[in-house]
């Protein structure tokens, strides 16, 4: 993405994070209550994100993203588990996830994938990955900001004024490589589900490995270069495709 696109996410924290933070250390709470409360965390986020993206509302993106995202979705175990897909405009490839199901894909990634159904399934998936595993709310939650801004006497105002402040830009930051091959896992293992081939995925990570000589720095953008190498994607994900019970 762009160096300003996510610079502005804060000052204040809204009690629904110091009460999600709470169920998270606490035994008491419910899985649905956790579920709720994650979700109310990402619709702040959502909201924010979407006054700082360039939306894409072309209707050829609206109808790819409502033909395979529900199709993954439908086959989540978890059905307290809900999943929102949108598409925004920026420089370069990129997607990015947030707690409770919000799920955003930038235009470039639509077209690296050639609008490939499997590619883009894999590139849903494994957004929808991060969320399953809890990647995505641990990441809001242990950013040093919110955990200050958590601990501090009560506020005003909701999540979405940290977005402003810290900048949508956060949400791109890397994951671990665990945490990557992990929702490259389960990201495979949802497309396999919803009826697209596995192989979708290795063809778009076999062609990003031969991107990655160019000595454009920015063939891959951000969203790629912060990713364990392809090579090492590719080799994990044939590892399970050929033993999909470890």
């Amino acid at each position: 993405m762009t160096d300003n696109l996510f610079y502005n996410l804060g000052r204040k924290m809204g009690p629904k994070l110091r009460k999600a933070r709470w169920l998270w250390t606490s035994a008491t709470g419910t899985e649905a209550d956790t579920v709720r409360l994650e979700h109310g965390v990402g619709l702040d986020l959502a909201h924010e994100a979407k006054k700082q993206l360039q939306m894409d509302a072309e209707q050829r993106t609206r109808e790819t993203l409502d033909e395979i995202g529900p199709r993954l979705a439908g086959c989540v175990a978890n059905k307290l588990r809900t999943f929102h897909f949108d598409a925004f405009h920026c420089g370069e490839p990129n997607a990015f996830a947030l707690p409770g199901g919000f799920i955003f894909i930038s235009r470039p990634i639509l077209e690296l994938c050639g609008w490939n159904e499997h590619e883009i399934a894999f590139i849903l998936a494994h957004e929808m990955g991060h969320v399953l595993r809890g990647h995505a709310i641990d990441r809001i939650m242990t950013n040093s900001a919110v955990a200050a801004a958590s601990r501090a006497a009560p506020v005003q105002g909701p999540l979405g004024a940290w977005l402003r402040n810290v900048g949508v830009r956060f949400l791109e930051t890397a994951y671990s490589r665990d945490n990557e091959l992990e929702a490259d896992k389960l990201g495979v293992r949802l497309a396999v589900a919803a009826g697209y081939d596995p192989q979708g995925a290795i063809r778009l990570l076999t062609r990003l490995g031969q991107l990655h000589p160019s000595p454009d720095p920015l063939t891959l953008g951000e969203y790629f270069s912060t990713h364990p190498t392809a090579e090492v994607r590719i080799q994990a994900i044939r590892r399970y495709i050929g033993n999909p019970t470890r």
